[in-house]
């Protein structure tokens, strides 16, 4: 039965071309749109190199901090200081790794000079456990270690497209380059990652120990230029985790209260962060299940009017095969066989709509990276993105024929054969 229902499908579709072309038309571009968006939705927050752990790693990006001094009220939001991630995070127990480094939003680009050509880099002090918990793809070499940043020797790691900068087309590994008035030895050279990446993105990474100023280690203030990143040894730890870091915020001993004599915030995930920029400004938990329903019921609005349009197109694409269905009937097919019939029909219309958008978005994205409009961006169409792509095919298919198909399979045979619809 199925394969008959497909073979009328595909010349009811080449009778009628215009329809077809419409309809093909329709849900190829609006299925194009959703699947950059949600490319870009997955790059942005998605489980890709080099943050593969994520369902088992946490961050504290921010603090919220107040404080009262006689009339005086004082509050801030920013990140935390090293001073803060070194007692109260650091030491949190049943974790894996703590990693502490600097936070990208609050650096100043370095710049340097490759003869008489400046060199614009991004630069992230990390420690060496940044290595342990996020898995970069190195090309050269490999990351700094533990004794490097206790030394502060002046090493460094670079991405490909710096290791191009300063040395052109040949290896850097083992090389030298000038940054800020000090020369460092390349020991790796990792793929570019996306500026869109917070926690992982630079252009250099160097030794926490090589900052040239070292007043973070006595800074007495909690607010700072660091972040703090978190491996759970399962993810089963990640709430306790989470409830633990809370219960700390509540204990912090302040060495000074006219600065901070208040502290909140989260180790939490970076999709939780956005939820809580956005929907609470900062200052309370995030709430990650409004954001995510909020992105799910624009896509279903954004969808609804193309679908509304292909129900319209698909009544009077039915409306002209009236004298067909009234045969049908006559010969008694059942109105729940006209309805697989119709509705099949629209489901394969649906998927060839899907299939030549999966194409056109597999060109868009690469013209997306290339533009250099969002450095080092690398949306793909992966497993995740594709899954999305076809399931949102079938909603169209589904959605938008069975209503016409119910409608016209509820025709008594003479009206049908008449021609009469309504």
């Amino acid at each position: 039965m199925l394969k008959n229902y497909l073979k009328t499908a595909f010349k009811v579709f080449l009778r009628r071309k215009f329809f077809t072309f419409v309809s093909l038309f329709g849900i190829c571009f609006t299925l194009t749109v959703l699947m950059v968006v949600t490319a870009f939705l997955d790059h942005l927050f998605g489980p890709l190199p080099p943050e593969v752990k994520t369902d088992r790693t946490l961050a504290v990006f921010m603090l919220h901090g107040e404080a009262h001094q006689g009339e005086n009220f004082n509050m801030w939001t920013g990140g935390p200081s090293y001073t803060f991630l070194d007692r109260y995070v650091r030491t949190l127990p049943d974790v894996e790794r703590v990693s502490i480094f600097t936070s990208f939003t609050t650096s100043v680009p370095a710049v340097s000079f490759n003869g008489s050509e400046k060199v614009t880099s991004h630069l992230k002090y990390t420690d060496a456990a940044f290595w342990e918990i996020l898995e970069f793809d190195f090309l050269e070499g490999g990351p700094f270690s533990a004794q490097d940043d206790r030394d502060a020797n002046l090493v460094a790691v670079i991405n490909q497209s710096t290791e191009k900068r300063f040395f052109g087309d040949t290896p850097a590994l083992g090389r030298s380059f000038e940054l800020e008035g000090r020369w460092f030895r390349v020991v790796g050279v990792v793929a570019d990652v996306s500026i869109l990446r917070l926690t992982p993105f630079a252009d250099i990474w160097l030794p926490l120990g090589t900052s040239k100023s070292k007043e973070y280690l006595h800074s007495r203030d909690f607010q700072g230029r660091f972040q703090g990143l978190i491996l759970a040894r399962k993810a089963e730890d990640i709430p306790l985790i989470k409830e633990e870091f809370k219960r700390r915020l509540t204990q912090v001993e302040f060495p000074d209260p006219g600065l901070t004599s208040r502290l909140s915030g989260g180790a939490e995930t970076f999709f939780e962060l956005v939820s809580r920029m956005l929907l609470s400004n900062g200052l309370e938990d995030s709430h990650p299940g409004i954001l995510l329903g909020a992105i799910s019921g624009f896509m279903v609005l954004f969808m609804f009017l193309p679908t509304l349009n292909l129900v319209n197109l698909n009544l009077s694409r039915m409306e002209e095969r009236s004298s067909e269905i009234g045969v049908r009937k006559a010969f008694g097919a059942s109105s729940w066989t006209l309805v697989g019939q119709f509705v099949v029909e629209n489901v394969l219309l649906a998927l060839v709509g899907g299939a030549l958008g999966l194409v056109l978005a597999s060109l868009v994205l690469p013209a997306i990276n290339n533009s250099g409009l969002i450095p080092y961006a690398d949306f793909r169409l992966n497993y995740r993105v594709f899954g999305y792509g076809l399931i949102t095919a079938v909603f169209f298919g589904v959605f938008s024929g069975v209503y016409p198909a119910w409608r016209m399979s509820r025709l008594h045979p003479v009206e049908a054969l008449k021609g009469k619809t309504s």
